[in-house]
C-alpha cells in the first residue's frame, strides 16, 4: 500500500508541475530559465522535457507544411511555365453547318490567292445558331476558326458529296462523275507562314453505277492539334460542283481540350 500511496502522490505532483503555471509560457521561454537551482527540481524536469518534446513536435509541423506550399508554389508555377491561363479556363468551341445555298459557300475554283492551299474552301458556313451550330469564344472569318487562346484541340469536319444525274444529264459533270473519281476534304491552319499548313486529308475513290438515281458519300476526319493565339483552321474539298451543304451531313468543328 505505501508503493500505491507513493505512486499516487508522485502521479498528482506531476500534474501539478503541470497546471501550476502557464504552460505555453514556460515553452516560449525555455531556453531562458535554465538554471542549476531548477535544474535540480524534479518539477522543473518534467517541464523542460515537456517542453522540449512540444517544441520539437511543433518545429516538425511547421517543416511539413512549409513543404506543402512550396510544392504547391511549384505545381502553380509550372503551369504558368507551360503557358497555361491563370484564371479558370474559358469553353471554347465550335460546331459550323452546312448552308444550304452550296454555290455561294465555296470559294472560287480558280483563286489567286497565295494561301488557298488544295481544293476549293468553304466559306460560307453557318453559325448563328440555328439547328445545331454554335461559337463559344471564338470568331468566324470568312470561313476560318480564329482560334483565341494557345492549346490542344479537337478538330473535326464532314463533308457530304452528292450527285443525281437527272439534274445534269447534259452537262460535262455526268461524264466527269461517271469514271472513278477521287473525293478528297482536307483541314488546313493558316500561321505567319506564308503557305497553309495541312493539318488533315481524307480520301475515297467513288464509283457509282450508271444505274443508280444518286451518288453518295461521306467523308468525316478528325485529330488533336497544339495551336496557336490567332491560328485559323478551315476546309477544302475536291470536287466542289457536287458538295451538298446539308446541315446534317457537312460540318465543321472545333474545341478546345487543354
Amino acid at each position: 500500500s505505501f508503493l500505491l500511496q507513493l505512486q499516487d502522490t508522485y502521479s498528482k505532483s506531476g500534474i501539478a508541475c503541470l497546471t501550476g503555471e502557464e504552460i505555453g509560457s514556460f515553452i516560449q521561454n525555455l531556453d531562458l530559465i535554465e538554471s542549476e537551482d531548477r535544474a535540480a527540481d524534479p518539477c522543473w524536469q518534467v517541464k523542460w522535457h515537456l517542453g522540449k518534446l512540444i517544441k520539437k513536435m511543433m518545429s516538425r509541423s511547421y517543416e511539413e507544411h512549409i513543404s506543402a506550399v512550396n510544392a504547391e508554389g511549384t505545381l502553380t508555377l509550372s503551369h504558368t511555365d507551360g503557358q497555361q491561363p491563370r484564371g479558370p479556363i474559358k469553353r471554347i468551341a465550335a460546331h459550323l453547318t452546312g448552308n444550304s445555298n452550296r454555290r455561294n459557300s465555296l470559294s472560287p475554283r480558280i483563286d489567286s490567292s497565295p494561301r488557298r492551299g488544295n481544293g476549293q474552301k468553304i466559306n460560307n458556313w453557318e453559325s448563328s445558331r440555328k439547328g445545331h451550330s454554335f461559337l463559344y469564344n471564338v470568331e468566324l472569318r470568312n470561313g476560318e476558326l480564329v482560334i483565341p487562346q494557345t492549346g490542344f484541340y479537337y478538330i473535326y469536319s464532314q463533308t457530304y458529296f452528292r450527285f443525281r444525274e437527272n439534274e445534269n444529264e447534259d452537262s460535262d459533270l455526268l461524264t466527269q462523275i461517271r469514271n472513278p473519281k477521287q473525293l478528297v476534304q482536307y483541314v488546313y491552319k493558316l500561321t505567319n507562314y506564308p503557305e497553309p499548313i495541312l493539318l488533315m486529308k481524307s480520301a475515297r475513290t467513288s464509283c457509282w453505277s450508271k444505274k443508280a438515281e444518286y451518288g453518295l458519300y461521306s467523308i468525316y476526319q478528325g485529330g488533336v492539334f497544339q495551336l496557336k493565339r490567332e491560328d485559323r483552321i478551315f476546309v477544302s474539298v475536291s470536287n466542289g460542283d457536287i458538295v451538298d451543304m446539308d446541315k446534317e451531313a457537312s460540318f465543321f468543328g472545333a474545341f478546345m481540350i487543354s
